[in-house]
């Protein structure tokens, strides 16, 4: 289990940054945290650079921020993913991320958010898969 200098796991750690904010965005976080969970049962919630939420499988797949006037879910290689909802709107320019900003009173489409979890965890275990690959030697004759 990942745990905190605090002795706390990072789990343990979301929990309290969401009762902390007592605002829209500590239910904006707990929504966008359980929609990480239903579409990727198995993903690992990790709690890293002082303090970001952020769910992992076969890597990163998105961090939870919170800033004074938005939330905003980056998917570590959404510049890979397809998103034919268009839900990122921020980062565009970037090689690598994407990002969603959620203003208060902002709605989403929160099965495209899951499918974007989805993708992004193909792409993580599929990215796993090939660098095994790729770094197994065949075997001596």
């Amino acid at each position: 289990m990942n745990r905190s200098d605090s002795g706390k796991s990072a789990s343990e750690l979301i929990d309290e940054r969401i009762k902390e904010l007592g605002d829209w965005r500590g239910q904006m976080l707990a929504r966008i945290r359980e929609l990480v969970r239903e579409a990727g049962p198995e993903i690992v919630e990790e709690w890293k650079w002082r303090g970001t939420p952020v769910w992992s499988h076969g890597g990163i797949v998105c961090t939870g921020e919170t800033y004074k006037n938005v939330v905003k879910v980056t998917f570590a290689k959404g510049a890979a993913l397809k998103d034919p909802s268009g839900l990122f709107n921020s980062s565009l320019d970037g090689n690598v991320r994407r990002t969603i900003d959620i203003r208060e009173g902002d709605k989403f489409d929160e099965a495209a958010f899951k499918d974007l979890v989805r993708a992004a965890v193909a792409l993580n275990l599929e990215s796993k898969a090939k660098s095994r690959k790729a770094g197994s030697k065949p075997a001596a004759r």
